[in-house]
């Protein structure tokens, strides 16, 4: 039976009539503008900030699509990725009767977004290769089973998860699979939104809080099909991307060339910081990466971990998380900052 998106969505939102703000019910061009109850006179800002934003900003979306190959038409802009996953709650899960499955070690906030949204959460681990049990997710599925999240490179393990079990659960789930690439620019792996055609349960989750180094202009990208995207607009709020923040990344998105070199270079340090990590006795395991991170299994992580804070130097300490006990997570840093952190480490053990 091929996925059907009105077979899930909750009926609140099929019935839903989204906000029309003014700059939805005007198309074209104007020169007097006293539709918005903006003030008219200006901003006190040199740029003029007294309008409201594009509500669909499809300026930036064009040039996303330039970038990614993605259809603007297929392209969700959010305050962060952590609000498409707050949507997509929304959309899909009726509180106290839907759930969903992840799959941890993973991204923390699809726990918190589910206890906020009061939604069931089923949790398959991974395999002790940090992998998917794919016939355990299976076995957790039912009826109201409406979203599987899957990070992918993962967080904290850092590791790509095998595609072809993502596209098991596509092809035989008949409810959303997100798969979050939030580091996908240091992995190998090409991304899913190749495969959006195939699909149309998938969406996919991307941010420019990594290697585009803009974390904090939050800024989170949703693509999936067309008819996800229109859901997707239909419970934003009406202005959820500020015309400061699309003028900042719009100006970002020139500089492609600067943030491919960044990605290079930290790969680079990455290897180089795992070839430093194995040389010690005491790190027992560092899971092979395709993220700006890496997990160490350490002796003694916690000792450590406080050593490296009173040096100044923090990391995370992922120790009493499941299946990363004993290690600690560290993002691949300049390379004086990797050289200061090898140095640390190497003195306490000492």
């Amino acid at each position: 039976m091929p996925f059907n998106l009105n077979a899930i969505l909750r009926e609140n939102i099929k019935n839903l009539v989204p906000y029309s703000s003014a700059r939805d019910e005007f198309k074209g061009e104007a020169s007097v503008f006293l539709d918005a109850n903006e003030n008219s006179f200006g901003s006190p800002l040199p740029q003029d900030y007294n309008r409201y934003p594009d509500p669909l900003q499809w300026e930036l979306k064009h040039k996303l699509h330039r970038i990614k190959g993605v259809p603007s038409e297929h392209i969700f802009l959010g305050n962060g990725s952590d609000e498409a996953i707050d949507i997509l709650y929304r959309a899909f899960c009726n509180p106290k009767v839907d759930n969903v499955v992840i799959v941890p070690p993973t991204y923390g906030m699809y726990e918190v977004s589910a206890n906020i949204n009061d939604v069931e959460v089923r949790k398959v681990n991974l395999t002790a290769d940090y992998q998917l049990n794919v016939d355990g997710i299976a076995e957790a599925l039912d009826q109201h089973t409406k979203i599987i999240f899957i990070c992918s490179p993962n967080n904290p393990t850092g590791n790509s998860i095998n595609p072809l079990d993502i596209e098991t659960l596509l092809v035989n789930f008949k409810g959303i699979v997100v798969v979050d690439e939030a580091y996908i620019n240091y992995s190998k792996q090409k991304s899913f939104t190749y495969s959006l055609h195939e699909f149309p349960n998938l969406v996919v989750l991307q941010t420019l809080s990594k290697a585009w180094g803009l974390a904090a202009l939050r800024l989170g990208l949703a693509f999936a099909s067309k008819e996800i995207i229109e859901v997707f607009n239909k419970i934003k709020p009406p202005y959820n991307i500020n015309q400061a923040t699309q003028d900042l990344v719009l100006a970002a998105l020139e500089n492609i060339d600067t943030v491919n070199e960044w990605i290079k270079q930290t790969i680079q340090e990455r290897e180089i910081l795992v070839t430093n990590l194995l040389a010690l006795p005491q790190v027992h395991h560092i899971t092979p990466s395709d993220a700006n991170f890496i997990l160490v299994k350490f002796d003694q992580p916690r000792a450590l971990y406080e050593h490296l804070v009173s040096k100044g130097i923090i990391i995370r300490d992922r120790s009493k998380i499941t299946l990363c006990e004993g290690s600690l997570r560290i993002t691949v840093g300049t390379k004086n900052d990797n050289d200061r952190l090898l140095t640390e480490i190497r003195g306490f053990y000492n």
